[in-house]
């Protein structure tokens, strides 16, 4: 069992953004569908077609835990994350 099993969850707002730019970072290129989305978003529902099975990449728990934990607190690891998900939103709100 993990020791961090107790974090509070990602507070997400399912806009998809994330999903829709995974040509952005080098660790989510490899989802790229060809245009920039992952090959498992499904635009109907802003969601993963495979949430219960997505790859390590997109748990952001496990990213913490495994990559970030020795240099940020929980909380302070998802205020970086959501800066990122608030500069999509303003982003995809002046397209």
């Amino acid at each position: 069992m993990s020791c961090y099993s107790n974090l509070s969850p990602f507070p997400c707002v399912q806009c998809g953004l994330c999903c829709q730019r995974v040509s952005l970072a080098e660790e989510t290129r490899s989802l790229d569908r060809g245009d920039g989305t992952c090959l498992h978003y499904d635009a109907a529902s802003k969601g993963c077609r495979i949430y219960n099975d997505r790859p390590d990449i997109c748990r952001v728990d496990l990213q913490f835990e495994r990559h970030y934990s020795q240099h940020y607190t929980w909380e302070g690891f998802v205020e970086l994350n959501l800066a990122v998900c608030h500069q999509l939103i303003a982003e995809e709100e002046c397209r």
